[in-house]
């Protein structure tokens, strides 16, 4: 199983980017999906997550910005991210939790400066 990670980059403060997630090979059952920043000396924290239902849960630092989204047919999550700040700067992370395990992506950089 594999996620791969796109979409990261170099953006202005107040941009938009969207970050995408497709997971690959034999996959049971997927329970949710969701995207994880860690910034330089910082730990890894909770960006967004959804579940295969549709329920979706976000930080307090993302909520009105950002928005999650779930092609269950594709197994693809993606991050539309909006409004973006410079304290938005960080790797971002894809993961996935099936009934059997929990997978993740390698990261992608976001970098929100002017």
């Amino acid at each position: 199983v594999q996620l791969q990670a796109s979409g990261g980059g170099l953006v202005q403060p107040g941009g938009s980017l969207r970050l995408s997630c497709a997971a690959s090979g034999r996959i049971s059952t997927i329970n949710t999906m969701g995207w994880y920043r860690q910034a330089p000396e910082k730990e890894r924290e909770l960006v967004a997550e959804i579940t295969s239902d549709g329920s979706t849960n976000y930080a307090d630092s993302v909520k009105g910005r950002f928005a999650i989204s779930l092609d269950n047919a594709k197994k693809t999550v993606y991050l539309q991210m909006n409004s973006l700040k410079p304290e938005d700067t960080a790797v971002y992370y894809c993961k996935m939790v099936t009934t059997a395990y929990d997978y993740w992506g390698q990261g992608t950089q976001l970098t929100v400066s002017s």
